[in-house]
C-alpha cells in the first residue's frame, strides 16, 4: 500500500504524458539540446534582473495586493493600450505567477466536474489538462491546414458547443502550429460565444513574436470590457523569462474581486520583487521584444517550407508566429536561431535533441524531420525511434519541421552527417 493510492483516483489517472515527460529527466543534462518547451536557452536582458535586485534591496519582499501591485497593473495597462486598438484600464488586470497560473485561475472560475470546455488544435497541452483536473472534458475541434496555413472553421465549432460547455480556448499565434487567427475569424467566435453564453479564453503568450509585424491581431481590440472574455498572457516568450514565472489575464472588471479571492486561496498572491521586475521588462524592454522577430529566422523559414512544399503527398502550412527557441550554440557559429524541433533524442555531433513527440500536442502527429542544406528531406531520427502508439499517419496527419539556420548541422562532418542523421 502507497501513500499515493489514497490520493483522488480521478487525479492519480491523470498522467504526464506530454512535453514534461520527456524533459523531467534530462534537466541540466548538457548532452542534451532541449527542445521540448517554448523556451530559448537566451537570458531576459541584464536590467530585468537588475530591477529585481533593486526591489529586494528597498524591502518589496512582503505580501501584496492579490491582483497585483498597482504600479504593474498600470503599465500593463498603458502597454496593453498603447499596442491595441482599444483602451485596456487596470481594473481588468490580474497579475498572475505564470501564465499557466492564469489559465488555471479561468478555469476555476469558470468550470466544474460535468461541464465541457471546446479546445481548438493543434493546441499546447496544458490547458486540457487543468480542465481534466477539475473534472470537465475537453472537446477538440481541428483546425484545417493548407498551403495557406492553418485555418480555423467557426461553424465547425459552433457545432461542438452544447449544453454543457463552458467556454473554448484558443491560442494566437498557435503553439505548435505557429498560426495566427485573423481578426475577422475571432470576431465571429466571440460574436458565436455571445449567443451561447459561452466564456471565450484567448491564449495570447505568443502575440509579440509574429513575422512582419509588431503585435498579432488581438481579440482585445473587438472586445467589450464586460464580455465574458480572459486574454492570458505572459513575461515568458517575449521577454524571454520562462523560469520567472509571471504573466497577467485580462478580465471583465466585475471580475477583479473574485480573481483576488481565487489568488489569496492558492498563491496568495505573486511574489513582490518578480512584478516589480516586470515593470521594468514593460517599460524598458521594448527593444529587446522588437528584435526577436527577426529577418533571419524568416529566411530559414522560407528556406525550410519551400523544399515541404514541393514534397510528394505533403503541403506545407507556413507558420505566421516565430515561436521558435534559440540557440545560443547556434549564434556563436553566426546563425539566428534554431526552431522548436518534433523529435524523441535524435544524435547530432555528440549532443542529443530532445523535443516533444506525437502525443505532446493533442491531434498534430509530429514527426522530426529536418531541412537539408541541400534542400530536400530526410529523417533525423529512424521511424523505429518513435514509440509503438504512434502507429501508422494518419493521411490527415501533420508533419512538424523545424526551422532555423543549420550553421550547426552544416559544420558536423560530412561521415557524421550520414551516419547519424540520414
Amino acid at each position: 500500500m502507497q501513500a499515493l493510492d489514497g490520493a483522488r483516483a480521478h487525479i492519480r489517472n491523470i498522467s504526464l504524458e506530454n512535453i514534461a515527460g520527456l524533459a523531467k529527466d534530462r534537466f541540466g543534462d548538457a548532452s542534451v539540446i532541449p527542445l521540448w518547451f517554448g523556451e530559448g536557452d537566451v537570458p531576459a536582458p541584464a536590467f530585468i534582473g537588475e530591477a529585481m535586485n533593486r526591489a529586494i534591496a528597498a524591502g518589496h519582499v512582503f505580501y501584496t495586493h492579490q491582483n497585483g501591485i498597482p504600479e504593474l497593473r498600470e503599465t500593463l495597462a498603458a502597454y496593453l493600450s498603447g499596442l491595441g486598438a482599444q483602451p485596456v484600464g487596470p481594473e481588468r488586470i490580474t497579475v498572475t505567477a505564470s501564465g499557466m497560473n492564469a489559465i488555471m485561475l479561468a478555469l476555476t472560475l469558470i468550470c466544474e466536474a460535468g461541464d465541457n470546455i471546446v479546445a481548438v488544435n493543434p493546441v499546447w497541452p496544458n490547458t486540457g489538462g487543468m480542465a481534466s483536473l477539475l473534472g470537465a472534458e475537453v472537446r477538440s475541434v481541428r483546425m484545417d491546414a493548407g498551403p495557406a496555413g492553418w485555418t480555423l472553421d467557426p461553424a465547425k465549432l459552433a457545432a461542438s458547443l452544447d449544453d454543457r460547455t463552458r467556454a473554448v480556448f484558443f491560442a494566437s499565434p498557435g503553439n505548435p502550429t505557429g498560426a495566427m487567427v485573423p481578426l475577422e475569424v475571432q470576431a465571429a467566435v466571440l460574436k458565436l460565444c455571445r449567443e451561447r453564453g459561452v466564456w471565450l479564453i484567448a491564449d495570447e503568450v505568443y502575440n509579440r513574436l509574429a513575422f512582419g509585424l509588431s503585435s498579432a491581431p488581438t481579440i482585445l481590440d473587438i472586445a467589450e470590457p464586460e464580455d465574458r472574455l480572459i486574454v492570458i498572457n505572459s513575461f515568458s516568450k517575449s521577454w524571454a523569462m520562462t523560469g520567472w514565472r509571471l504573466g497577467w489575464m485580462v478580465h471583465p472588471p466585475s471580475l477583479g474581486p473574485t480573481l483576488a479571492m481565487l489568488t489569496q486561496y492558492t498563491t496568495s498572491g505573486v511574489t513582490t520583487f518578480l512584478q516589480h521586475a516586470g515593470v521594468a521588462a514593460i517599460r524598458e524592454g521594448e527593444p529587446f521584444v522588437a528584435s526577436r522577430p527577426g529577418s533571419s529566422s524568416d529566411r530559414a523559414r522560407r528556406a525550410s517550407c519551400g523544399p515541404a512544399s514541393a514534397a510528394r503527398r505533403m503541403s506545407c502550412a507556413r507558420p505566421c508566429s516565430d515561436w521558435r527557441r534559440r540557440s545560443r550554440r547556434a549564434a556563436r557559429r553566426g546563425s539566428d536561431q534554431i526552431a522548436f524541433d518534433a523529435a524523441l533524442h535524435a544524435p547530432l555531433e555528440d549532443h542529443s535533441i530532445a523535443a516533444p513527440g506525437c502525443q505532446a500536442f493533442d491531434e498534430l502527429e509530429v514527426f522530426h524531420r529536418r531541412s537539408k542544406f541541400a534542400g530536400r528531406l530526410h529523417r533525423a531520427v529512424p521511424l523505429a525511434a518513435f514509440p509503438a502508439r504512434c502507429g501508422p499517419m494518419r493521411p490527415d496527419a501533420a508533419v512538424r519541421i523545424g526551422f532555423g539556420d543549420l550553421a550547426d548541422f552544416q559544420t558536423a562532418p560530412a561521415e557524421g552527417r550520414s551516419g547519424r542523421l540520414q
